[in-house]
């Protein structure tokens, strides 16, 4: 596939760039760009200083640019479904952003910078389908934080500093390979919520039609309960935490990254 060509052979211009720019009900200015055939992160974009979100998952993506942070405006970022194994320092300079998705990607520890620390706004963080083991102490930083998923890591395990994160109230580290079972973040400050198996921060609009509707029946399924002193079981509903919009990357079943890409056309995504 040529340099800076999409999945149609399409060249992405600046001028595309533009019009592609849509208003969010809220007012803020969002480039959707998922699902392209993107191999190499378009420079052309950097010059969209008004741009709030940016959607460039489900590409091909492998590096972002070292001036990734000169995209000042930026308040959500979505990269999830890419080929990232590292981030430039230079996010760091990202220092609006509430919102950053970089879940099923190649992410590995040593490529995560101690910058992500500088990014105080974030509210929602999402690091699962990675390759992480460890996350840079610097993140303890992250007062605002109130979403983190690691979900499908190698955290053998959790990060010291999450416990301090006193604004968190939804962790997602399911499928790790965790020595030992750290309840409730064991630490963090009475009346947090424990880690629940259902967020896993991405939202709903990144989901065929077959995988929303799996996660929704997950969802309102009633889970059995063990018998009391009464005998017997009973059903009970799943007393979680929900969050408006978030779901499982890919749902039930993990396809590969080069699958979930070349899926064809009729599969449209939900909006």
């Amino acid at each position: 596939m040529p340099k800076g060509k999409g999945a149609k052979g399409t060249k992405l211009t600046l001028k595309i760039a533009k019009k592609a720019i849509r208003m969010t009900p809220d007012g803020r200015r969002r480039l959707t760009l998922s699902n392209m055939g993107i191999t190499i992160f378009p420079k052309c974009l950097l010059k969209l200083t008004n741009v709030d979100e940016l959607d460039l998952s489900r590409n091909l993506i492998q590096k972002l640019p070292d001036n990734i942070g000169n995209f000042a405006s930026l308040r959500w970022l979505d990269l999830h479904s890419n080929k990232l194994e590292s981030l430039p320092e230079s996010i760091g300079n990202l220092v609006g952003l509430t919102y950053l998705n970089l879940s099923n990607n190649r992410l590995i520890s040593a490529g995560l910078p101690s910058t992500l620390g500088l990014l105080t706004s974030l509210k929602s963080l999402n690091l699962g389908m990675n390759q992480l083991d460890t996350l840079p102490s610097t993140m303890m930083a992250l007062d605002s934080l109130q979403e983190l998923g690691l979900f499908d890591n190698l955290f053998i395990s959790l990060p010291e500093f999450l416990k301090v994160l006193r604004n968190l109230t939804k962790l997602n580290i399911t499928r790790n390979p965790l020595s030992y079972v750290q309840g409730d973040v064991e630490g963090m400050q009475q009346g947090k919520s424990k880690a629940e198996e259902d967020g896993y921060l991405v939202h709903e609009s990144s989901l065929c039609r077959t995988c929303l509707k799996r996660c929704k029946e997950q969802r309102e399924r009633p889970t059995r309960g063990g018998g009391g002193e009464g005998g017997g079981d009973r059903f009970e509903e799943k007393r979680i935490r929900t969050y408006q919009g978030l779901m499982a990357p890919n749902s039930v079943a993990i396809v590969s990254q080069d699958v979930w890409r070349v899926r064809k056309v009729e599969h449209k995504l939900i909006k």
